[in-house]
């Protein structure tokens, strides 16, 4: 027996999809909207009352330009990492692709009394991204923390090296899979490591 699909059946299955699709939000702030308006693929949220925009990583170094040449933001106060491995409680926004790392940036415009946060997701398999070091000078070092602790390599950074761990330290000891181990540490005046 050949049975044939409905097709008034598919029309009402795709009226419940159309339904069911959440547009992303509209930007309430006007730098966010001008991100969103400049990268198509850019996502709105709002967190705590600070306005975040989540993009994709290959436009991670020309939104830092934007928001330092046309939106007045003279400051980028950090950039930091967050390692998702085996986090169940993660809270997934509607139109990113969650991936195992993300790079987050707080930009600070003291011109306008503002912040703005912006996140990307980095793929484990493929660790890079674009240094905002030549647009935002003082992030070498944070960018260099993040290459120490997470693995996270900048692209045109001038000087990745490690910071905080021994030139020779192998692993990222801030990667949830990275081995915990027990590292002596000799106090001033203690005898040696215990």
């Amino acid at each position: 027996m050949i049975t044939v699909a409905d097709p008034a059946v598919d029309t009402a299955g795709d009226a419940r999809e159309e339904e069911h699709k959440v547009e992303p939000p509209v930007p309430s702030d006007e730098v966010a909207a001008a991100i969103c308006a400049k990268f198509d693929d850019a996502i709105f949220h709002e967190s705590h009352g600070q306005p975040v925009v989540y993009i994709d990583r290959a436009h991670w170094a020309e939104v830092a330009t934007l928001l330092r040449d046309d939106e007045q933001f003279t400051s980028c106060m950090d950039v930091t990492a967050v390692d998702h491995l085996g986090d169940v409680e993660r809270v997934v926004i509607d139109g990113v692709a969650p991936e195992r790392f993300e790079i987050v940036a707080n930009f600070l415009s003291h011109t306008r009394n503002r912040r703005i946060r912006v996140i990307t997701e980095v793929p484990a398999d493929d660790t890079t991204i674009a240094s905002i070091t030549p647009v935002y000078v003082g992030m070498s070092f944070a960018e260099r923390e993040v290459y120490d602790l997470y693995g996270i390599t900048f692209d045109g950074h001038p000087d990745l090296t490690r910071i905080l761990m021994p030139d020779d330290w192998v692993g990222h000891p801030l990667r949830k899979d990275d081995a915990p181990a027990r590292v002596p540490v000799t106090f001033k005046g203690d005898p040696g490591p215990r």
